[in-house]
């Protein structure tokens, strides 16, 4: 796949969402504890290379333990936050769609944290990510992803709409469709007497499609869990961490 055939996507996430993006419960060490503990142990020795860094929230405590992070984001809001950060500015970091965006240097690991893949809103967007992550590891270097699964089973028949949160300050709702693997996450709060509305597009993603991308890029399943300490992926598993391993060459 041509990278030269992609656009540029549109930043989504500009100063406003960058300014309040540290405040969410993401960024609690009962959150991201787990996450960190699952990619130290995925890196070993060697280096990690973070798609989507954002404001740091996973690389700044995975660089703490001693592995070497690089990072690709798009947003130079997102990414001025992280240099603003105690240690932020000792991580590499380079603006472009991690989609395609390239690093002259290979990685033991290669990350792609909370729903971030379906920031690529294409199905081509999605698998020229494979790729470039592929093209980033070693032999035998591990592509980690974090991502929902698809709420679709939660649906009342013929209903496409789906509320996630609901609070006297805080109305969030997902509207699918179905036909394009669309997804628009809408937010709706009120602060102060002042109510914002705002919305983001998303492309959701089956594991079992990951998995066929992933066979595309040269890498192969390793190891499939229900959350980042290792819980059982069932049925009823919401989310799913799923581990890929580049072949040997």
């Amino acid at each position: 796949m041509n990278p030269g055939a992609f656009k540029m996507p549109p930043d989504r996430f500009g100063e406003e969402i960058a300014a309040s993006y540290d405040s969410s419960d993401m960024f609690k060490p009962e959150t991201v504890d787990p996450v960190v503990d699952f990619l130290a142990a995925a890196a070993g020795r060697g280096a990690a290379l973070e798609f989507g860094i954002g404001t740091g929230r996973i690389a700044l405590p995975l660089a703490q333990r001693g592995v070497p992070v690089h990072g690709i984001d798009l947003s130079t809001a997102m990414v001025a936050r992280l240099r603003a950060k105690r240690g932020g500015g000792d991580i590499e970091t380079t603006i472009g769609s991690f989609a395609t965006t390239t690093v002259q240097r290979q990685f033991s690991l290669v990350y792609l944290v909370f729903n971030t893949i379906m920031n690529l809103t294409t199905q081509d967007e999605q698998v020229a990510c494979f790729q470039n992550a592929a093209a980033h590891l070693v032999p035998g270097g591990c592509f980690v992803i974090e991502v929902m699964i698809p709420a679709l089973q939660r649906l009342p028949a013929g209903e496409t709409v789906r509320v996630y949160h609901v609070s006297p300050s805080y109305l969030g709702f997902d509207e699918y469709d179905v036909v394009s693997q669309g997804l628009i996450s809408h937010y709706c709060s009120l602060s102060d007497g002042k109510g914002e509305v705002s919305s983001l597009p998303f492309r959701y993603v089956w594991p079992s499609e990951l998995d066929l991308m992933a066979r595309l890029a040269g890498l192969t399943l390793r190891e499939r869990w229900g959350g980042w300490k290792r819980e059982p992926f069932t049925k009823d598993s919401t989310v799913h961490v799923s581990v890929w391993q580049k072949n040997a060459q």
